[in-house]
This record gives C-alpha cells, structure tokens and sequence, in this order.
C-alpha cells in the first residue's frame, strides 16, 4: 500500500503493544503489561514503546501514528466512550492525545475492524472484495468490508459482530445483555465450559490439569490433540456455537470468505470440521459453501491494519471513514 514507516498501537487489557510497519510488514515490535491505573500511565507506557521501535526506521521520518483499541470507541471525534476491561478511559480523548504526544497525525480504530483491515490488505482475504473477520478471543469482534469497502457506520461502531443473540436463556455478556454470541463462544466462555467439565471429573486428563492450576481452553486444545474424548467433546460444542454464529454473519454481510483470528484459531484446524458442519446445517443453500480460514497474520493483523490506516487517513485528509477500498 505505502512505502511510509508508521507505528502501529494496540491497547490491550492485558498487554500493551507496538509496532514499526512498512508496507505491511511489521519490522520491529514490543510489548509490555498494561497498567491498569489510568489512560496517563498508559500513555507513558506507549512513549517507551514507541521510542524502542522506532530505532528500526533510522534517520527515516515516520509519517503517522494508529492505536487500536476495543470498544466502544468513537473513531470519527477519536474518542473512547468506555472500555470494560480498563475502568478510568471513559470519554478519554485518545486521538489527540496521541498526535500530542507524538507531534505527527493520528488516528484510533477499533481492534476489530483494524484487524479486518490488515487481513484484507496482506492476510487471508487479500484480493476479494467482501469479506468478515472474527477474531475469537477474550471477546469476540471483528470487522467487515462490502463491495471493496471497509465498513465503518455511524461514529466508526460497526461490526461489533459479537453481540447479537444467539441463545436467548445462554449467560450474561460482558455488554449486559443474554445469550450474546460472544457470552456463548468467546475464549472466555469456552474456559469457563473447560473448567466445568475439570471440577466434574477429577481423574480424568482436564481433572489431573487442575490439579497443578487453573485450566483454561488451551489444556482442552492439549487434550483432543492427544485423543481425549471429553476435551474432543469439548472442542466439538465450542466449534457448534461458532457455526452457528458464522452462519448468522453469513446471512447478514454475505462475504466471498470469513475469516477467523484470535487466540482461539490456534485450534482452528480442529474447529472447522464442527464449523463447517454447523454452517452446512444452519445456511441458506447461497451460503453453505463460503469458505471459513484461519487468519494469516495473526496477532500482527491489528498492528499492520492500525498502521496502514493511519498513512491512509492522512493521505485522505480525514475522510476516508466508512469509504476505505481496496488500494
């Protein structure tokens, strides 16, 4: 897309990132753990980072700078109305902040569609002109592009491709509402089902797991790799709920491929079958046959979508939001 060196960010609960991104390609990176004591600590902690990745550019300028972030996050005024793994960022205004800081443009972007961006631009989708990613994670999100567009909506807040109802008597989402695609089939929820299953039976292989600490879905992933019935069980349930919400997202957007990232697509080439099946099930005869893919970039999808947006922007003038295509 560019030859620009831009610096890509991503705002985590958990983690804190940052990247050094040239035509896609990220060429040095960093992380550290997010501290959780407010936006300013925060921000100091992305000027470090900031400054340890952008040795790689040499005396090269960096044209621009894109932070993504979960949601929900006005990314037309560039500010965060909350964030519900992070308390203190309410009403936070992260755009100008950033270009403060950093004295060059700056853009924020929810991680979803920032991730759907950098697929479409160099992962799994490069070349179509329509097509969802889901990232399956703590949460899930995601984002969508329609007729070679990046959908953004009203204040940049499409594709919050998790919350809609899935099963109406399922448990509460984090948004407050029941029975949320993400309630039923995020990485939280599949832990939650994988720690069930431990306390249920003690002896067997996800009960002796328990008993050297806290399972979590990647021992269930250690298990059906092995052959174990109640893990491959397991495995089976989490790939049910989400065919059953991709089918939705089928019917709603219908994209040429859906595309899945997230932690939880490490074990994507168990889930297909399950997906697959689920989708044949539940689709309409049109959509029975989109292929469903494993995301190409990974956990840099964000970082290089993020920071290829931002060059665009500033490239565009500030008006490329709901109006990205294909470059």
């Amino acid at each position: 897309m560019n030859d620009d060196f831009t610096i890509g960010l991503d705002l985590g609960g958990t983690q804190v990132r940052a990247a050094l991104v040239r035509a896609g390609k990220v060429l040095a990176r960093t992380a550290a753990r997010t501290d959780v004591s407010g936006p300013e600590e925060v921000m100091r902690q992305f000027r470090a980072l900031v400054a340890e990745v952008s040795h790689a550019a040499g005396s090269a300028p960096i044209r621009a700078i894109g932070m993504c972030a979960p949601g929900p996050l006005d990314t037309v005024s560039g500010v965060i109305d909350h964030i519900p793994t992070l308390p203190g960022w309410e009403q936070f205004p992260l755009r100008d902040r950033l270009s403060a800081i950093f004295g060059i443009p700056a853009i924020v972007e929810n991680d979803g569609i920032a991730a759907a961006f950098g697929e479409w631009q160099y992962g799994a989708a490069r070349g179509l002109d329509h097509t969802v990613y889901v990232t399956v994670s703590t949460g899930i999100g995601g984002g969508v592009v329609v007729d070679g567009r990046l959908m953004h909506g009203a204040r940049g807040m499409a594709g919050h491709v998790g919350h809609f109802t899935l099963a109406a008597e399922g448990p509460t989402c984090s948004c407050g509402r029941v029975g949320c695609f993400e309630a039923v089939a995020a990485g939280t929820a599949f832990g939650k089902r994988v720690r069930a299953a431990a306390n249920k039976n003690p002896t067997s292989f996800l009960g002796r797991m328990a008993e050297k600490g806290i399972v979590e879905g990647r021992h269930a992933v250690e298990g059906a790799r092995a052959g174990d019935a109640a893990c491959l069980a397991l495995i089976a349930e989490e790939a049910d709920w989400l065919g059953s919400g991709f089918a939705s997202l089928l019917h709603l957007y219908s994209p040429q491929m859906l595309v899945m990232g997230g932690g939880v697509s490490v074990a994507f080439d168990l889930l297909e079958p399950g997906i697959r099946a689920r989708i044949r099930r539940d689709a309409m005869v049109p959509f029975r046959e989109v292929p469903v893919v494993k995301a190409k970039l990974g956990d840099d999808a964000g970082l290089v979508g993020v920071a290829e947006l931002a060059v665009l922007q500033q490239r565009t003038a500030g008006s490329f939001h709901g109006r990205t295509s294909k470059t």
